[in-house]
Formats: C-alpha cells, sequence, structure tokens
C-alpha cells in the first residue's frame, strides 16, 4: 500500500476486536541515543519499525555504534560513551525525535557532522536549541535558514558555568535533547548543567518519559517544578542490560476512539494503566464524549456509541497541552459530537510534520464540518444531517492526518484518504490493522 497514491475507505458501521500495538516512537528513538552513549550492551525489545526508527538505526551505525538485529523487533546496541566516527553526513528524514537530541549529543561532542532532513524537516525551527548548544562552547552554524536546519556541526571548546537557558513553549524536544546530551557536558566540565526554562514548557509528559528513561539508564534528574533541571556532575549512563518499549500510546488513540464511535469493545494491547507515556491520558478525553473505558497495566478497551446509527459523543472544550498528538484524534472525533468542539493550547501544531491547525481546518472543512482556527486553537462545529460532504483527504505527509482522518469513515460522506503511505512514518501497517477491525453495516 505504501506506493497506492489513495486508498478508499468503505462507509464503516462497527468497530470491534483487538490489536496488538507498535512500539512507542518516541521511547524507541530516545532508548537507541541512550543505549549507544551508555556502558555496556542494551537488548532493546518491541522496538518500533518506521521510518523515523530506521533513520536513527542509520545514523548511529554511520556514527560507528553497534547496532545488531536479534530478530523480529529487537535489537542489541553496543555503548560507546562517546560516538566512534568523528566524522558523518546524517540524513534524518522528517524525524524530530532524531534530529534534535543527535544534534544535542554530537555538538557536546564535537566533531565534522553534517544534519540535514527532508525539506519539511528544514522549516521546523531549531534555534532555540542551537542557542543553548552554543553557549555552553558547541560549534553549531546553519547551512541555510538561520534558526533552522541543515546544520553544520564542528569541533567546539565546552565552555559556560553550567547554567544553560532555553524557551519552553515552542517543543519539547528541544529540553528533551539537552536532557539526553547532558553527561556528555558534565563529564567533560565536572560540573553540574542546570537547564532554566524561560517561559510555560509544553508536552509536559513528554519530559517525563525522558527523565523516566534517563534514570532507568542510571542518570537522575533533579526537577524544581518544570522551571529548573539539574544533571548532577560525573552523570554518566550504563545500561541496564535488557529494556521493552511499551507499545505507542499515541497510536492506541485511533484505536480507542473507534471503539468510541463504533460500539466496541476495542482492546489495545501493549499499554495501559501503567504507562509512561503522558498520552494516555486521552483515556479521559474519551471518557468525557461518552465512552466506556476500561483498563489493565498492560491493556486498555473503549466501548462507546455507535455513531453510523446516529448516536453522537459529548462535545467537548478542552486544553490539549499535555498530550499534542493525540489531540488530533479529538480533532476527527469532533465530527461526531453532538455541538461544537474547542481544542485549546495546541500551538506546537503548528511546527510538527506540517502545520496541523491548518491542515487539520482544511480537511474537516471538506466533510462538511465549519472549523475556525487561531494561532493555538481549532473549533469544529460537526456537520449536521445532509451537510456532509464526499471528499479526498489531504494527509500533508503527515502520518497523524491519515490516521485520524481515517475515523471519518464512519460517517455517511465518501471518504478517500490521500498518500496513504505516509504512515510507514510510525505505523506501516496502520490500515491493514484498521480494517480488520472495522465493519460495515446496515444504517437507518
Amino acid at each position: 500500500m505504501s506506493a497506492a497514491s489513495y486508498l478508499d475507505l468503505p462507509r464503516a458501521g462497527r468497530a470491534r476486536g483487538a490489536v496488538s500495538l507498535p512500539g512507542s516512537k518516541s521511547i524507541s528513538n530516545r532508548v537507541l541515543l541512550l543505549a549507544s552513549l551508555a556502558e555496556g550492551t542494551t537488548e532493546i525489545t518491541g522496538l518500533l519499525d518506521s521510518d523515523d526508527t530506521r533513520v536513527m538505526l542509520a545514523a548511529l551505525r554511520a556514527l560507528g555504534i553497534d547496532v545488531r538485529a536479534q530478530g523480529g523487533d529487537s535489537v542489541s546496541v553496543r555503548g560507546a560513551a562517546r560516538f566512534p566516527a568523528s566524522a558523518a553526513e546524517l540524513f534524518l528524514g522528517n524525524a524530530g525525535t532524531a534530529v534534535r537530541p543527535l544534534t544535542a549529543a554530537l555538538a557536546l561532542m564535537g566533531g565534522d557532522y553534517t544534519v540535514s532532513g527532508v525539506p519539511r524537516m528544514h522549516e521546523r525551527p531549531i534555534g532555540d536549541l542551537v542557542d543553548a548548544l552554543r553557549a555552553l562552547g558547541a560549534t553549531v552554524d546553519y547551512t541555510g535558514r538561520e534558526g533552522y536546519p541543515p546544520l553544520r556541526i564542528g569541533r567546539g571548546s565546552l565552555a559556560g558555568d553550567g547554567t544553560v537557558r532555553m524557551p519552553g513553549a515552542v517543543s519539547s524536544q528541544f529540553l528533551t535533547a539537552m536532557l539526553l546530551a547532558a553527561p556528555l557536558y558534565t563529564q567533560a566540565r565536572g560540573t553540574p548543567l542546570v537547564i532554566e526554562i524561560v517561559g510555560e514548557l509544553i508536552s509536559k509528559p513528554y519530559i517525563d518519559i525522558t527523565l523516566n528513561l534517563m534514570a532507568r539508564y542510571g542518570v537522575t534528574v533533579q526537577r524544581d517544578d518544570w522551571a529548573r533541571f539539574t544533571v548532577p556532575a560525573g552523570a554518566a549512563y550504563r545500561s541496564p542490560g535488557r529494556i521493552a518499549v511499551e507499545g505507542d500510546a499515541s497510536s492506541a488513540s485511533y484505536f480507542l476512539a473507534l471503539g468510541a464511535i463504533g460500539g466496541g469493545p476495542v482492546r489495545v494491547q501493549g499499554v495501559g494503566r501503567d504507562s509512561i507515556q503522558g498520552d494516555v491520558a486521552f483515556t479521559r478525553t474519551l471518557e468525557a464524549m461518552g465512552a466506556d473505558i476500561q483498563a489493565g497495566p498492560d491493556w486498555i478497551e473503549a466501548r462507546g456509541v455507535n455513531v453510523a446509527r446516529g448516536e453522537r459523543l459529548r462535545a467537548f472544550d478542552a486544553d490539549f497541552n499535555l498530550i499534542p498528538d493525540a489531540a488530533m484524534t479529538a480533532a476527527a472525533l469532533a465530527l461526531f459530537a453532538d455541538g461544537p468542539c474547542r481544542l485549546r493550547n495546541i500551538g506546537s501544531w503548528r511546527v510538527k510534520e506540517t502545520d496541523r491547525i491548518h491542515a487539520m481546518q482544511t480537511e474537516l472543512a471538506k466533510l462538511g464540518a465549519q472549523v475556525a482556527s487561531g494561532a493555538d486553537w481549532l473549533e469544529v462545529v460537526p456537520p449536521g444531517p445532509g451537510q456532509w460532504r464526499d471528499a479526498e483527504i489531504g494527509t500533508w505527509d503527515d502520518h497523524r492526518m491519515a490516521m485520524s482522518m481515517s475515523l471519518a469513515a464512519f460517517g455517511p460522506a465518501a471518504v478517500r484518504i490521500l498518500d496513504p503511505g505516509c504512515v510507514s512514518k510510525t505505523f506501516p501497517t496502520y490500515f491493514d490493522v484498521y480494517a480488520g477491525l472495522v465493519g460495515g453495516e446496515e444504517r437507518p
């Protein structure tokens, strides 16, 4: 399917079944970098196989890290503390979870490196991270537009007083990158590294993932509220030997949403109430919309209304700052609400794989919804009877646009998904799994 230019989704009437989730992208790429910087060898199980993890694996191999496939979804990574290759040209696609952390690690090591990606990556800002790295003595130059990749990293001389300030309102990946690379600075300088956040820090649950995984590798970060993070002097990563990647909680949102609008039950396996991922909080959004949610340590199940029979979810007005990825699913669910829905505090959508506020407004409007937006909000008035329109849904080279908008097939309109293969970024088999859960039935 990856080569197909479009996919026509059959009109859906029900959803039920179970799905084993692919590994979390956020955890997979963090663990790969941590394992490469750690003393010892790590066996990683449950690793996501997707475009983003493939570019990270290719980059680590290009940097001299011994990465060996173990079969299935397992790899072993022999850590090297510092990358053996002092020079490399790295192409990282549109993988923010690879570009930002690798840039920080390479800059604090120093060498002769270039970091580039697809054209959209060259439109995604990185200036706040580069400014912080330069304040620590790293040499990072822009080879194109100021404030954006591509980058050239040289041999700097680490300096500074061990304190660096970073804005927190654009992307939490900048802080994650600095935290993951921090032990390179603390070892070289023999001092702690203090990271002070200027303004509000967005997407805090993703920072929790970072801190949790760093602790698994032996580095405990002191956090003072969400404004100050201290990595201790002499901090060094040590492999835990074996680590399992959780199922992807962002991907879980699409299937739980299917259960909420298709009757259910739909169960996701691989993520549950014990998850370290903040996107499990999306279950609270579903409950507020009227779905019944049950959960165990590593599973979640959703039952809900049947929108194909005219039933509706409850409308919402909610702040999605903490779960911006899963908020994409909520925007699609707004098509089936009993009134206007408002998503607030989603400004980070503007700098994702595409401008997601603009993209979502455009595509929901094609289906007959009335949609308004601002710098950090989106409001959706669902189509009423007779207002639905057949639509070709543009995916904007954004995997989450494709997956979230698949929910529209539960409406009365014909839905065509353009460029369905873009889901390969995180979930190459998404539409096959979707088809296994969704079925048609007689409508009123």
